[in-house]
C-alpha cells in the first residue's frame, strides 16, 4: 500500500509596492494595461516603512526604493524596466511588451533603457533640495535636451513604437508628469505634449491615477 502525502502549497496575489506620483506609476499603469491585478502597497518613501502598518519597508526591498513587485509565487522583482516586462509577458496577447524573439522587443528594451538613464535619473538631482541650483539647471538641461529629441522621434506616431501602447508610453509618461511640477513647458515639444494627453486618456491611465490620489 502506498503513503501518499499532501503538499500544501501557499499562493500569493501579485503585490504592487508603490509611492503615489512616483516612478512605480509606470508599472501600475502597466498591470492594468496588461490586466494582470496587483494589491498595491503604500510606502513612505521618506520613513521607508509600509503605511499599513509601519513595517521596515527596507526588509522587503534593501535599496529602500519603488517600485517593487512581489510575484504571485512570492518571489520579488525591483527596478521599474525590469517589472513592466514581466507584466507584459503575462499577457502577451495585450502586445504591451512584444514577444521575446521580435525585433520590437530589442525596441522596447532601448525605449526603457534610454527614459531609465537619460531621463529618470537626470530628474533626482532636480528633486533632491540638499542640491546646488547650479547643478540643477545642468540637470534641467540635459532633461530639455532629451525631451527634444524624444519629440522629434515621436512625430507623426500615437506612441514611442506607432500605434500600439507599450510599456516605455507608461515610464515616458512620468517622465512628462515630473517635468510639469518641476515647472518645464511642454508646449516647446508639441509631440511630445500631445503624446502625454493621449495616454492620460486612456481608461487603464486614468484608473491608475485615481487608485493614487492623483486624478
Amino acid at each position: 500500500m502506498t503513503r501518499q502525502t499532501s503538499v500544501v502549497r501557499e499562493f500569493f496575489t501579485m503585490k504592487l509596492y508603490i509611492a503615489p506620483g512616483a516612478c512605480s506609476l509606470s508599472p501600475h499603469i502597466v498591470a492594468r494595461e496588461a490586466g494582470q491585478p496587483v494589491d498595491l502597497v503604500l510606502v513612505d518613501l521618506a520613513k521607508k516603512v509600509l503605511k499599513e502598518d509601519g513595517s521596515d519597508f527596507k526588509a522587503i526591498n534593501p535599496k529602500g526604493q519603488v517600485p517593487v513587485l512581489q510575484t504571485d509565487d512570492g518571489d520579488i522583482i525591483t527596478e521599474g524596466p525590469v517589472i513592466v516586462q514581466y507584466l507584459g509577458d503575462k499577457a502577451p496577447a495585450t502586445k504591451v511588451v512584444p514577444a521575446t524573439d521580435s525585433k520590437d522587443r530589442y525596441k522596447v528594451q532601448e525605449w526603457l533603457n534610454f527614459i531609465t538613464t537619460e531621463l529618470h535619473k537626470n530628474f533626482g538631482p532636480i528633486f533632491r533640495p540638499t542640491t546646488p541650483d547650479a547643478y540643477k539647471q545642468i540637470a534641467k538641461e540635459n532633461i530639455a535636451g532629451r525631451f527634444t529629441w524624444v519629440d522629434s522621434k515621436l512625430a507623426g506616431k500615437q506612441y514611442l513604437m506607432g500605434d500600439t501602447f507599450t510599456a516605455p508610453d507608461a515610464y515616458l509618461y512620468v517622465m512628462t508628469r515630473w517635468a510639469k511640477r518641476m515647472e518645464f513647458d511642454l508646449d516647446q515639444w508639441p509631440n511630445l505634449k500631445a503624446f502625454s494627453e493621449r495616454v492620460e486618456a486612456r481608461p487603464k491611465v486614468q484608473e491608475a491615477l485615481k487608485a493614487e490620489g492623483l486624478a
